[in-house]
């Protein structure tokens, strides 16, 4: 079962704040998603423990 988990982020490029969805499911995730404003690549770290959802972005560089 795929559970989506809600986090409210700031844009490092626009600074605006989006809402992402995370997949519950998967402990440990890297990915790049673009920011719903201004369309730049965010890459995201996220990690999963004991229902605590860590989230770390950063730029494309």
């Amino acid at each position: 079962m795929n559970q989506l988990i809600e986090k409210d982020i700031s844009c490092p490029y626009c600074g605006e704040n989006i809402t992402v969805l995370i997949d519950g499911s998967v402990p440990h995730q890297e990915y790049i998603e673009d920011c719903q404003v201004c369309c730049r690549p965010i890459e995201f770290v996220v990690f999963i423990m004991d229902r605590e959802v860590k989230v770390e972005i950063s730029t494309d560089r």
